[in-house]
């Protein structure tokens, strides 16, 4: 995490944030990628205890930066985009009880109706797993699906020569 990422969580006053807000402006587009970079992260990893101070980290961003699609557009919808990571990993944590999130999850991702392949995210923990769920979901398009599901069983085996 970058000091500059750092800083900006732990921000309070009006006076630390614009100081923030000024470091990513002058930043420019460098600053503001390791920015996105941090919150990334923090979004694949924050926890339950977490879910309501990474929402109010979002709405700071908001606050500091209400356009980032001005230091590029490939960030115009950052900020709903991050809200809805945040909406739907949120939904997948309340929804299965932490006694039941050991093992090994996946992200099945498909469209019953188009020849194309199914897209498969396999051997994640449950909290990787609820970010992929987040991440995702906010792309489906129509018909399309995607499920977070626990392996319960799993057979694995890889290919080797033939021994013929």
């Amino acid at each position: 995490m970058s000091t500059l990422f750092h800083r900006f969580c732990e921000a309070e006053s009006d006076e630390q944030c614009a100081r923030v807000q000024e470091e990513l402006l002058h930043g420019g587009f460098s600053a503001f990628r390791t920015f996105v970079d941090d919150f990334h992260e923090l979004l694949k990893r924050y926890e339950d205890a977490d879910m309501e101070s990474v929402k109010r980290l979002v709405d700071k961003a908001k606050r500091l930066i209400p356009d980032p699609g001005k230091i590029s557009p490939a960030w115009q919808q950052l900020w709903p985009n991050f809200e809805q990571i945040v909406a739907y990993k949120n939904m997948a944590m309340q929804t299965v009880p932490e006694s039941e999130r050991d093992g090994e999850w996946q992200i099945v991702m498909d469209n019953p109706f188009v020849h194309s392949q199914v897209v498969c995210y396999p051997g994640l923990q449950f909290i990787e797993a609820a970010y992929l769920y987040g991440y995702f979901h906010p792309g489906l398009e129509k018909n399309e699906y995607i499920r977070l599901q626990k392996v319960v069983t799993l057979l694995y085996d890889h290919g080797r020569a033939s021994v013929l």
